[in-house]
C-alpha cells in the first residue's frame, strides 16, 4: 500500500513539473533607468539663536538665585529688542555640582553651576546681529549657535523637482541616442528620500563686547532633490 502511494505522488509530481516549466514568465518592457539631480538656492528667511546664562556659586541655592536674576535681565533684553514672547522659549535648564579638578580619590564638590538657555526665532534675519548684541548687553554669557534656514521651502523644492526630472530626461536621451533607440514616456518616477531644508549652523566662539557690533554672514541656503526615473523605449525602433 505504501509503495502504491509513493508511486502516485511521484506520478503527480511528474505531471505537474512540465506544466510549471511551461508557465510564461513576465517580461519587463524595454526601458532606461536613470537618476536626476537638481538644487536651488535662496537667502535664508529664518534664524534661530541659542543663548542663555551660566552662573557659578558655592551653594546650589545661591547659583539658582543668581541665575534666575541674570536670566530675568536677558528675557527683558529680548523684549527691549522687540522679540515677541512666542518667538523664544526655554531650551535647557540645569543645576549641577562642580568638582575640584585633578584630585585623586573621592571627588569633592567645590560649588554649583546653574544654566538657563533659550532658543530665539527671528523671522527677519537682518536682526540677528542686533539681537545677539542685546543678549550680551543684558548679561547673556553663554551664546551658542546660530541656525539659518528657509521657513517655507515647498515652492523652492518644487522648482528643484522640475529641474531634477529634466536632468533625468537629459541623461536618458543621451543613453537612448547611444543605444540607437527612441525614448518613450516615463514608466516610473520616485523621489529618493524626503528633501527638507537643513539648518546651517554658525558657531560663536565667545560672546563679543556690546561696544563692538557682532558680525554675522547669512549666506544662502541650498535645497536639493534627487529623483529616479524609468523611461520606456518606443516600440518599432
Amino acid at each position: 500500500m505504501i509503495r502504491l502511494i509513493s508511486l502516485g505522488i511521484a506520478l503527480a509530481a511528474a505531471l505537474v513539473a512540465p506544466a510549471l516549466a511551461q508557465t510564461p514568465q513576465p517580461e519587463w518592457p524595454p526601458a532606461i533607468a536613470v537618476s536626476g539631480e537638481a538644487s536651488v538656492s535662496a537667502p535664508p528667511d529664518l534664524a534661530m539663536i541659542d543663548a542663555g546664562v551660566a552662573s557659578d556659586a558655592k551653594t546650589a541655592r545661591e547659583a539658582a538665585e543668581a541665575n534666575n536674576a541674570a536670566m530675568a535681565k536677558v528675557l527683558q533684553g529680548l523684549k527691549n529688542a522687540n522679540v515677541e514672547d512666542k518667538d523664544y522659549q526655554t531650551s535647557r535648564l540645569s543645576l549641577q555640582p562642580q568638582y575640584a579638578p585633578n584630585r585623586p580619590g573621592q571627588q569633592t564638590v567645590v560649588g554649583y553651576r546653574a544654566t538657563n538657555r533659550v532658543t530665539i526665532k527671528l523671522h527677519d534675519v537682518s536682526k540677528v546681529a542686533g539681537v545677539i548684541d542685546a543678549l550680551v548687553g543684558a548679561g547673556a554669557n553663554d551664546v551658542g549657535n546660530i541656525y539659518f534656514t528657509v521657513a517655507e521651502p515647498s515652492k523652492l523644492l518644487d522648482q528643484a523637482r522640475e529641474k531634477a526630472v529634466a536632468d533625468a530626461r537629459r541623461k536618458a536621451e543621451i543613453y537612448a541616442k547611444a543605444a540607437g533607440v527612441t525614448l518613450g514616456s516615463p514608466l516610473s518616477i520616485s523621489e529618493n528620500g524626503t528633501p527638507a531644508p537643513m539648518f546651517r549652523v554658525k558657531t560663536l566662539a565667545a560672546p563679543m563686547a556690546a561696544a563692538t557690533p557682532t558680525p554675522v554672514a547669512q549666506g544662502e541656503e541650498q535645497l536639493s532633490v534627487t529623483v529616479s526615473v524609468i523611461w520606456g523605449i518606443k516600440s518599432g525602433q
